[in-house]
């Protein structure tokens, strides 16, 4: 066994980073590509979401293979849809970390906030984990290994901003906070490979759009927390691989895929009160969204050639796959569905099955991201029709505090608020995802051909190189 303990390489996940941001606003990537670094296109995967293109990279698979088809998925056995789920068992195919763990003496392993992130066998990890108390009240908290790491930490950084870090007060903080934690876990344990999520600029540009006025002061953002970074953890001999993994594109229109299924009779609903829940079991086809892309599941095979021609005909829907489609693109799957829709560029999908907001669940107007049966970046506002919106927001947390029962139904259901999306590929590499290596691992791997377009599923493979 060969000893790397000299070798330190941070991989560093800056999501929705492109190339065309690159300029005045980001002094410090600048830096860092004038210092022996090269810039170059990463080919996304489809669907071009966080775990699936994570699981890419860090397989060397597609999804055909590793198994991760979206951010969530219809399980079958369960007869329910759930997504954000953590084990990183979910993910079939063998991780970078367990070859170099083989080919290199005491080799370790940091991971920290990339996804799949719990029971991965890797020396160091820290992920978001609340903890869900009985009476339906969760505390919010991280989960790390070795037990008691991500404490520590917050002893000396302070504690994880976790509003900051998804729903209405999304912000430059939990990167921020990200970066600090690895900046002390780094100086702690050393890594040879250190995995690292910044997450600020995806939430950003959904939230406004890459064209907003708003974006140029977000991308500068994201850029001084990198630079920080990378100055501190250079001195400690460090190198880097910056990556992103996908583009955000700017979105106008969102196609109700389960509203559309339901007026077609295909979607059952469990009444509770006025409220109405997606019956996944009974159903006859319904869809789980994600972004730009959605499965479309169906029970009964007689079923898809009709659901495939209503679909076709919706406006906004630029694909709808089968199976054998999906297997082109490296998709297909038992847990993809049996048909897959792509949106059009300006388009998103949302979740919404019930034809009426009255008869809206009440998971709807909240931050629940493991109850809705499909992504809602509507979770990033308090709902205009507020009056008073802090006001509302005060009077929940007071409720809570005397523990009385309450709900922070502050959300709106409000898809024309969306101005970026992602899930399709970009038509313009500039507006996709980035990748920034040492020029002297391109050369070693490029063995004098010349490129600057690289696969999603080649990342593996470079930092196996690096290490080489």
């Amino acid at each position: 066994m060969v000893n790397q303990q000299g070798k330190h390489l941070v991989v560093l996940n800056v999501v929705a980073l492109s190339p065309w941001m690159l300029g005045e606003d980001t002094p410090n990537l600048n830096r860092l590509l004038e210092s022996g670094y090269k810039k170059n296109h990463l080919k996304e995967v489809v669907p071009a979401v966080t775990t699936t293109s994570q699981a890419c990279m860090l397989t060397g698979e597609m999804p055909n293979k590793h198994g991760i088809v979206a951010n969530g998925w219809y399980f079958k056995d369960l007869a329910e849809v759930m997504f954000w789920k953590q084990p990183n068992h979910l993910v079939q195919a063998e991780k970078v970390w367990h070859p170099l763990k083989k080919r290199y003496q005491n080799f370790k392993v940091s991971k920290l906030f990339w996804w799949y992130n719990m029971y991965a066998e890797v020396d160091a990890s820290i992920t978001p984990r609340p903890h869900y108390l009985a009476d339906g009240n969760k505390i919010f908290d991280l989960y790390s290994s070795p037990s008691g790491l991500h404490e520590s930490i917050e002893k000396k950084i302070g504690k994880f901003p976790f509003f900051n870090f998804w729903g209405p007060k999304a912000g430059i903080g939990a990167s921020k906070w990200i970066a600090d934690c690895a900046i002390e876990e780094f100086k702690r344990n050393r890594p040879n490979l250190q995995l690292v999520y910044l997450p600020h600029l995806d939430y950003s540009l959904q939230k406004f759009g890459p064209e907003s006025p708003q974006a140029k002061a977000e991308i500068k953002a994201i850029d001084a927390v990198i630079g920080e970074l990378i100055h501190e953890l250079s001195s400690e001999g460090a190198e880097f691989i910056l990556l992103s993994e996908y583009g955000i594109t700017e979105v106008s229109q969102a196609v109700p895929v389960n509203q559309i299924l339901r007026k077609s009779g295909y979607i059952n609903v469990r009444r509770t009160h006025h409220m109405e829940n997606l019956d996944c079991g009974a159903s006859r086809a319904f869809a789980a969204v994600d972004h730009q892309v959605a499965h479309v599941y169906i029970k009964n095979s007689q079923d898809i050639a009709a659901v495939e021609a209503l679909l076709r005909e919706q406006p906004g829907i630029e694909s709808v796959l089968n199976k054998s489609q999906q297997e082109a693109l490296g998709l297909a799957h038992e847990r993809s569905g049996e048909l897959l829709l792509i949106a059009k560029p300006n388009v998103w999908f949302t979740y919404y099955y019930w034809l009426d907001d009255a008869n809206a669940p009440e998971f709807a107007r909240t931050v629940d991201i493991h109850r809705k049966p499909g992504y809602d970046p509507c979770e990033m506002f308090i709902d205009p029709d507020l009056k008073f919106p802090l006001l509302s927001v005060a009077k929940r947390v007071a409720k809570k505090k005397l523990g009385f029962r309450y709900l922070m139904d502050v959300i709106p259901i409000k898809p024309e608020l969306i101005k970026g999306s992602h899930g399709r590929p970009v038509d313009d590499p500039e507006h996709g995802p980035i990748l920034i290596l040492p020029e002297k691992l391109q050369q070693k791997i490029q063995g004098g051909v010349t490129t600057s377009y690289y696969h999603m599923t080649q990342i593996k493979s470079l930092i196996e190189a690096y290490f080489s």
